[in-house]
């Protein structure tokens, strides 16, 4: 029949997802982690599902192309939103770890840390002045690593583990420095949702902090009180200027209203859930109970922002299915 697509409208518009679409999976699963944290397990295994779903999608997507079409890897690799891919892998990990499904979570971080250093060699080396958002996610994605390492060490008692997630851990900041000094800050007021990325790699940074706090103990012991006293007062610092920059951001939303939807906008549901994971991992790690409050008010904004984006995702990918069906 002439005029008929070999391939169904669905699955041309899925190919035609950008390497970004990995932060709707990182918005996902961070809500899961933090549903958990609140006790909400029920609404935190769907959020999960939903979560998982993506990024097999996504998976499957990014294999085909790596086998069939390595000219389009290649160039979608190049892109600062590749680093999703790890971080999405990492925050995922981390969720499954909580539900005592550590054989998953390792196989999980494998992968994730064997991309890791090529996308974050390709990525880095192509950072310039005047950057979107999207050149934090270099520290985004080492941190997703150092959390998803540290909470597999208190898990499993491996002390290598903990000391790399550490090292990790220092890289990140030092990656988010370099990308702070790249970031145009005019995107404050303009970016289309992924200036929250800025904030987001705080967040994660301070959960990353966290964890490593939380992996001490006596039969694990990790830090001496000097090394405790730096991961607390770093890990509150990154805390509080994660918050700061919400706060920011918040106001800048009102100040300069977006609210035509745009893909990027799930990079700015995940800092929003990244910032009330921390909180409220924070609060138990470093014994700040009043935290916990502000943390899940934090978290319910994420959630309906969430709930916000993915209606508009949904209206998008109905418009475009239907554009590129049969005529």
């Amino acid at each position: 029949m002439s005029g008929t697509s070999p391939h169904s409208p669905l699955r041309v518009w899925w190919t035609q997802r950008p390497p970004a679409a990995g932060a709707a999976v990182i918005a996902t699963g961070i809500m899961s982690v933090g549903l958990h944290l609140t006790g909400y397990e029920t609404l935190s295994r769907f959020a999960l599902v939903i979560g998982c779903a993506a990024w097999l999608g996504l998976a499957a997507d990014f294999a085909v192309r790596l086998l069939r079409e390595r000219a389009r890897w290649v160039a979608d690799a190049e892109t600062a939103g590749a680093l999703t891919a790890v971080a999405a892998t990492t925050v995922l990990g981390t969720r499954f770890s909580a539900l005592g499904w550590q054989t998953l979570a390792e196989a999980l971080l494998a992968p994730a840390a064997v991309l890791w250093p090529v996308l974050i060699v390709i990525v880095v080396g192509r950072w310039k002045r005047r950057m979107p958002g999207a050149v934090f996610l270099g520290c985004v994605a080492t941190q997703g690593l150092a959390v998803l390492g540290a909470t597999l060490a208190a898990a499993e008692s491996a002390t290598w583990l903990a000391h790399t997630a550490l090292v990790l851990f220092w890289l990140g900041l030092v990656l988010y420095g370099v990308a702070l000094f790249r970031f145009d800050l005019r995107q404050v007021l303009d970016g289309p949702g992924d200036h929250w990325v800025a904030c987001g790699a705080l967040a994660i940074s301070a959960l990353a902090g966290a964890k490593l706090i939380a992996a001490d103990s006596a039969h694990l012991y990790l830090w001496n009180d000097d090394d405790h006293g730096v991961l607390r007062a770093v890990t509150i610092a990154l805390l509080v200027l994660d918050l700061a920059w919400y706060a920011v951001l918040l106001v800048a939303e009102f100040v300069r209203p977006r609210l035509r939807y745009d893909g990027r906008r799930w990079a700015t549901v995940f800092p929003m859930g990244m910032t009330a994971a921390a909180t409220l991992a924070v609060s138990t790690a470093v014994d700040v109970p009043w935290l916990r409050t502000p943390g899940e008010v934090l978290l319910w904004i994420a959630v309906a922002a969430w709930l916000l984006v993915a209606a508009g995702a949904v209206a998008e990918a109905r418009a475009a299915v239907r554009s590129t069906g049969p005529r």
